[in-house]
């Protein structure tokens, strides 16, 4: 991904990024076509957006930010929307990747908290806009644990050897392994990552796998017993299986915010505001939380779910980390993930 990146950013025909787009105003367009996570809407947030404003949508999902990236950077296949985590938007901005958002069209723009409308990755939201929350943690059934797991640390247990998964990011792989130690989720230390890569080579014999999508299933199936999941993907399994639980290990984790941008290309501008507007909406944002089991970024929205997600903050905002773009060190990044892969 740090090459795909590199190469758009020396390579790039859009226009310089503070070149004002066009307005979004007028009539919609006829179709929009949306590329999300997997999981990561509500049942019927598309048709009734259908409905009511009379637009089909197409809607297309993928399991990485990888696999989002290759497809915008191959010329994003025709997406109005798309959602990338909060540490690849200014490296989308700066390659000239994505258009800017109209806020003139935009009227339920003020539900959003503050926490996450200032956050780095745009702030006042010029480019993306604020669509959910979550952080990454330990997910557990606790009926398969003999003790449950406090730390990162607890994942190379030898207790729990082949009933343990990690997530098949290395952002979070190496994120962990650096929480651990007591290091940023952010570090471009080389020793730092050096330790971070000897961990994440001690404690994967103990791993069934590295998983994204399938982890879920298995936690309610049994076939896992513990596993480095997000915290809406938890929720979600929950639902399914009441003796899962989802903590935060002792020495912290990260947080992340996902966004919706309209890439530089898309066809349909009109119609890609019409749905953030909606999206906006407090009752709409409430049910994607509600179904995905993800934070609201939406403050009108908390008070309408029926199990509520607050916003971070105090003791729990202090040992929460967002990501950031690593700049030059992307590259160590990806090679230490791929050594990782291939030990």
């Amino acid at each position: 991904m740090g090459s795909l990146l590199a190469s758009c950013v020396t390579k790039r025909e859009a226009p310089p990024a503070n070149e004002a787009a066009l307005p979004a105003t007028g009539p919609l367009e006829g179709e929009l076509r949306i590329f999300n996570w997997s999981d990561y809407i509500a049942a019927d947030t598309i048709s009734r957006f259908e409905k009511e404003f009379n637009v089909r949508v197409i809607y297309d999902t993928y399991e990485s930010n990888e696999e989002m990236v290759a497809k915008l950077v191959a010329g994003g296949d025709g997406y109005d929307i798309v959602s990338p985590s909060g540490y690849l938007v200014p490296v989308l901005i700066e390659g000239g990747l994505l258009q800017p958002l109209d806020h003139a069209v935009l009227g339920n723009w003020s539900n959003l908290l503050p926490l996450f409308v200032d956050a780095e990755a745009d702030r006042g939201g010029r480019y993306a806009m604020p669509y959910q929350w979550g952080m990454t943690g330990l997910a557990y059934r606790r009926d398969l644990v003999a003790t449950p797991p406090t730390s990162w640390g607890d994942l190379g247990a030898s207790a729990l050897r082949g009933k343990v998964t990690m997530l098949d990011d290395g952002r979070e792989v190496l994120g962990a392994m650096l929480k651990w130690r007591g290091h940023s989720v952010n570090s471009i230390d080389r020793a730092e990552l050096d330790a971070a890569l000897r961990d994440a080579l001690a404690v994967k014999p103990n791993l069934r796998a590295y998983l994204s999508a399938t982890v879920k299933g298995q936690l309610v199936s049994g076939d896992i017993a513990v596993a480095q999941l997000w915290s809406g993907d938890t929720r979600q399994a929950q639902l399914e299986e009441s003796r899962i639980e989802f903590m935060m290990p002792r020495e912290g984790t990260l947080i992340f915010t996902d966004y919706l941008v309209l890439p530089r290309r898309a066809p349909n501008r009109r119609a890609a505001h019409a749905f953030l507007n909606y999206v906006l909406r407090p009752e709409v944002a409430a049910e994607i939380a509600e179904q995905t089991g993800y934070g609201p970024v939406n403050g009108a929205a908390i008070g309408r779910m029926r199990r509520p997600v607050a916003a971070p903050d105090g003791d729990m905002l202090s040992r929460l980390e967002f990501q950031r773009d690593l700049g030059a060190a992307t590259d160590l990044w990806d090679r230490l993930w791929t050594e990782i892969k291939a030990g």
